[in-house]
């Protein structure tokens, strides 16, 4: 049903200019033109400040801090200051996908589709422009932290089970962020270690289970399926002698490590998910809280459009493609040049970071110490049945509850979507 057929002006507003050491009138239009860009330039200055100043009051930032180590109460916060977020990403996704929810509805299970001991998931590669995707960003909304489109190279997939035709949940990897440090430390990476080996490292920025899948520990499920052979080998055969944006070699990169970073401070997901002999996730730490999700769309395009009078190369984009790094890097000049302290790009939410070893040399192989990649991961079959009876059947036993789930429960959670 839903598997893939294939796979500017100077800052000082100067109104002469110095032709040949000769100094001449500036012609008229020219002078109401670099007048005008300057009226815009202020206009933008004192705009940005006043509003994105009020905007991050508005997210009570101070209070997540203040929170500490009270785990539930941390998260109701966290998802607060989430709430503009959600709610742009959801006024942005709601046009592309209001008039496909009655079609896709039906790939979304309800409580007597599944039976817990039968469930048999499917990787599924997303193509773009298919209902699969389509069936993809819809089940995003769900999320209550707005999900990221990931950067650079990126992987995409519908896990379905096979013995229902239904969504069991959805996955996405993308390029990690450059600078991570508890990532590196752990790692053992040297500056130059990390620039040569990155590339065999991919971060899951997506990773969860739909209900009613999700109140049966689904979402343990699909990060243990992380670790499978059948993604390892879709990223060898996707990136195969791909040549590098900043290096320019043709690379032959590895699965050895995949990330996953928690949304909601410590996770509970993400905790104790290790199957003997089959996948281990290994808590590497807590992040220091510095990000950009709480600058909202509409002022980094601003924040942009500043940087562009002033004649600024981040304006359009890093040579090295629009990923996180280039993002904050934006934020952080246009910060200075309103008037504001770079310190707002730290939010105060620590995330917990993990990873999983893929490769059974992982940490030689990523350090440059050795030069094959010793790969010999277990099916995703394997994994999924010691999944099923590790968790997801004793759970369902014990809270029987997902059975009344309906497709009209989900309609009300895509409410702001079909609304």
């Amino acid at each position: 049903m839903l598997r893939a057929q294939s796979d500017f002006v100077p800052e000082d507003g100067a109104s002469r200019c110095v032709v040949s050491g000769a100094s001449e009138p500036m012609p008229r239009d020219q002078s109401s033109l670099i007048a005008g860009t300057l009226e815009r330039r202020q206009a933008l200055v004192e705009g940005l400040r006043d509003r994105l100043a009020e905007h991050i009051a508005s997210l009570r930032l101070e209070a997540v801090e203040a929170a500490g180590s009270s785990d539930n109460a941390l998260k109701g916060l966290i998802r607060a200051s989430h709430a503009a977020h959600r709610r742009e990403f959801l006024r942005h996704e709601r046009p592309a996908l209001r008039k496909h929810v009655a079609r896709l509805i039906v790939h979304f299970p309800q409580g007597h589709d599944i039976r817990p001991e039968r469930i048999d998931p499917e990787l599924v590669p997303v193509v773009s422009d298919t209902d699969g995707a389509l069936l993809f960003r819809l089940a995003t909304t769900l999320w209550s932290v707005p999900v990221s489109r990931g950067y650079g190279r990126r992987m995409r997939f519908l896990v379905i089970d096979r013995s229902n035709d239904k969504l069991i949940g959805i996955l996405a990897l993308g390029d990690p962020v450059f600078n991570l440090r508890v990532r590196d430390d752990w790692i053992g990476w040297s500056v130059r270690e990390r620039e040569n080996r990155l590339v065999n490292v991919m971060d899951a920025y997506v990773v969860g289970a739909v209900p009613p899948y999700s109140f049966i520990l689904g979402g343990k499920l699909m990060t243990s399926l992380l670790g499978c052979s059948e993604l390892a080998t879709h990223f060898e055969t996707k990136y195969r002698n791909r040549r590098g944006i900043i290096s320019g070699q043709v690379k032959n990169p590895k699965l050895a490590l995949v990330t996953v970073t928690s949304a909601l401070g410590r996770s509970s997901m993400y905790d104790r998910v290790r199957l003997e002999g089959l996948v281990d996730l290994v808590r590497v730490g807590m992040t220091e809280g510095w990000g950009h999700f709480h600058v909202p769309d509409d002022m980094f395009i601003e924040m942009r459009e500043l940087l562009a009078v002033d004649g600024h190369p981040y304006a359009s984009g890093h040579s090295y493609g629009n990923g996180p790094n280039w993002r904050i890097r934006v934020i952080r000049e246009a910060l200075e040049r309103i008037g504001l302290d770079g310190v707002l790009l730290r939010h105060g939410i620590a995330r917990e970071v993990f990873a999983m070893p893929l490769a059974e040399n992982w940490r030689e192989y990523l350090r440059g110490k050795s030069q094959e990649c010793v790969l010999r991961r277990p099916s995703l079959g394997r994994i999924a049945e010691a999944s099923l009876e590790r968790w997801v059947i004793p759970r369902s036993e014990r809270r029987p509850g997902y059975k009344e789930w309906t497709w009209q429960d989900t309609m009300n959670l895509l409410e702001p979507i079909v609304g």
